[in-house]
């Protein structure tokens, strides 16, 4: 959760709580999205429930959604089938944290069938559309949580990840997908998909907030046989991050098969990394691709069987109707492995495994697409199956191998959300989520032309605010360089008016990135007569820059000769 969000609350009390919960029935109206959600409690009881929170709670003041194959004490739990609905006595023990918490409850939102899918299509419900284009997918199986949160009505929601279902929604709605290293929520009180493979998982609009949340769920209950302690908390590495982060990214060929535009969007990722003072090196993820492929083309689909197989068995003549084709197509075929085949493909996991853990030996972390493409509904419809299978590509292989990943933005491609994926080992939950806040963070591209330059006397004030050299730059030509009366010795910039007025090639200087937060210290310490403002470079693009006052350059010596500082300096 948000400072902001907290502090409003506190300072607000009940009327902003009430304000929160009128807001979000209010938004439900207006976006008009009635296939998000399975269950929606009625206004007045989810007024009276945030009414009694206690203020000072971490999550007081904040509303979710829950994936229906979550249990929410009261509300029916459906996994998205009439004839699978059961209503549970007690909340999921994931929800019960949070609610202890002070966050409160919306409703129980829309699922590919029994989670079984990456679509979102896959419901008697109907198919949840895209939050950002309608016409397309919202990603699934947490179809609804994903496009409630990224519809603006909850301010996180809870979805499970066997798959990848708590990361594809998010990167097809511009989210953040946590999805911890297994058994570090009890899944107490969700219905299997896969028992030893599901995940809980959150959806926010903020790191911050999905890790928060993520947090306050984790630990052993007593009660989930599968549920683990933290060993993070025990193992520093495991946290920490080295001096230069080394990343994985995959071979070239290993990306091959991505949406027009998506690997363009994702070499600017890995150039983002790059240019935080990561190393990015190349490996070779065949082992981990190759492992993906046994959760649906092996023999591990029979533990999807062994999950709701029987209810499907008992129901076949619904299929079609309550039932979805593929999803009971999929679970049905799960009864066909022999207990020989399954133990055949688990020791080609333990190998594959092992080969995976060897190519990403003295990384931090593997950096890919969370996903391949984002189809339409039409698409889907077309080709369910196919169009499915190239959703899990890179997230398919995080649960068989123990690992924790998390999905954050990446940008915009035409119009549409782009994301992509930290996936490291087991119990590395919290240096992915360390990489990832980096990476998300706003950051500044600042033009440099004097003192602060790299081997000049106030370079150091760049680098302590968290700035990182990107590359050397010259200005357009419409500028001029003076010598300020300063201690040390600054020059100053300005741009002129009028043709015949600036210098022929430019004033040379650096353009180095900065954090929001580095870049606003950093101007608070600004003294006249310096000041920030917009710097047009030679190749036309606008960069934030270094300029001085028009007065402080009367009679001072101009430089604009030399080129840039540097060279003025070397012969003066």
């Amino acid at each position: 959760m948000s400072g902001v969000t907290t502090v409003a609350v506190h300072a607000h009390g009940a009327r902003d709580v009430a304000a929160r919960v009128h807001d979000a029935f209010d938004r439900i109206d207006a976006v008009d999205r009635p296939e998000v959600w399975i269950t929606l409690r009625d206004r007045e009881s989810v007024l009276a429930e945030a009414a009694a929170v206690d203020p000072t709670l971490p999550l007081a003041g904040l509303l979710f959604a829950v994936k229906d194959n979550i249990d929410v004490a009261g509300l029916p739990t459906t996994a998205a089938s009439r004839s699978y609905a059961y209503t549970p006595g007690a909340d999921a023990t994931a929800v019960a944290r949070l609610r202890a918490a002070g966050a409160v409850v919306v409703g129980k939102t829309n699922l590919d069938q029994f989670a079984t899918g990456l679509v979102g299509t896959r419901s008697p419900f109907g198919a949840v559309r895209n939050a950002w284009d309608p016409t397309r997918i919202s990603g699934g199986s947490s179809s609804g949580s994903a496009t409630a949160v990224a519809l603006g009505v909850v301010d996180f929601a809870l979805g499970t990840d066997t798959a990848g279902s708590g990361r594809v929604p998010a990167a097809l709605n511009h989210l953040v997908g946590v999805k911890p290293t297994k058994g570090l929520v009890p899944n107490t009180g969700v219905v299997p998909a896969c028992r030893s493979q599901d995940c809980v998982t959150v959806f926010a609009r903020s790191l911050d907030l999905a890790r928060r949340a993520t947090e306050l769920m984790a630990g052993p209950d007593g009660i989930d046989p599968l549920a683990r302690p933290d060993a993070a908390l025990a193992d520093g590495s495991l946290v920490a991050l080295p001096p230069v982060p080394r990343i994985a990214v995959p071979l070239p060929s290993q990306l091959e098969g991505l949406a027009a535009g998506w690997a363009e969007a994702f070499t600017r990722a890995v150039d983002r990394f790059r240019s935080l003072g990561h190393e990015v090196v190349e490996v070779d993820i065949a082992p981990l691709l190759d492992a993906a492929a046994l959760l649906y083309d092996g023999a591990f689909v029979a533990e999807r069987y062994a999950a709701v197989g029987a209810h499907l068995e008992a129901h076949r003549d619904q299929v079609g109707d309550d039932l979805d084709p593929t999803v009971a197509a999929i679970v049905l075929g799960g009864a066909a492995p022999t207990a020989a085949q399954l133990f055949a493909d688990q020791e080609r996991l333990d190998v594959l495994g092992a080969r995976g853990r060897d190519a990403l030996a003295g990384t931090v972390a593997l950096l890919t697409p969370t996903t391949t493409w984002h189809p339409t509904l039409d698409e889907v419809a077309a080709d369910p199956v196919g169009a499915n299978s190239r959703m899990g590509r890179y997230t398919n292989f995080a649960n068989l191998l123990d690992m924790a990943s998390l999905a954050v933005p990446a940008g915009f491609v035409d119009g549409l959300p782009f994301g992509v994926m930290l996936t490291g080992p087991a119990f590395s939950d919290r240096r992915l989520a360390a990489l990832a806040a980096a990476f998300a963070a706003p950051t500044v591209d600042m033009l440099v032309v004097g003192a602060h330059l790299r081997d000049q006397p106030l370079n150091g004030q760049l680098v302590a605010a968290g700035g990182t050299f990107l590359r050397e730059a010259r200005t357009a030509s419409d500028y001029r360089l003076h010598v300020l009366d300063t201690v040390p010795p600054k020059p100053g910039l300005v741009r002129t008016v009028g043709s015949g007025s600036g210098t022929s090639a430019g004033i040379a200087g650096e353009v180095w990135r900065l954090p929001a937060a580095g870049f606003a210290t950093f101007v608070a310490a600004l003294s006249a007569p310096m000041t920030i403002g917009t710097v047009t470079l030679d190749d036309g693009t606008d960069v934030t820059g270094f300029l001085v006052e028009p007065y402080a350059v009367e009679g001072a010596e101009d430089i604009s000769r030399f080129g840039g500082w540097r060279a003025y300096r070397e012969q003066s």
